[in-house]
């Protein structure tokens, strides 16, 4: 995988907590565009930790399946 990060396959795989690289390479778009969303509101929940952003995995999963905006069994 690029940049080292495993691209986790289910929740069992994964820890609690996850970086912007691993949540961007997970989503398939880029760590800016991430960071985009976090100052317009739009992404996933994002919380700092010391000085680092990070993400939970559950709340990544509930937003990704909150995005379906239209049928495609029609």
């Amino acid at each position: 995988m690029p940049n080292g990060f495993p691209r986790p396959a289910t929740a069992a795989g994964r820890g609690p907590l996850a970086t912007p690289a691993e949540i961007a390479e997970y989503l398939g778009v880029p760590v800016k565009t991430l960071y985009q969303w976090k100052y317009r509101g739009t992404g996933p929940k994002v919380h700092k930790v010391g000085r680092h952003l990070r993400y939970r995995w559950r709340e990544v999963d509930a937003w990704l399946d909150r995005q379906t905006s239209y049928d495609l069994t029609a």
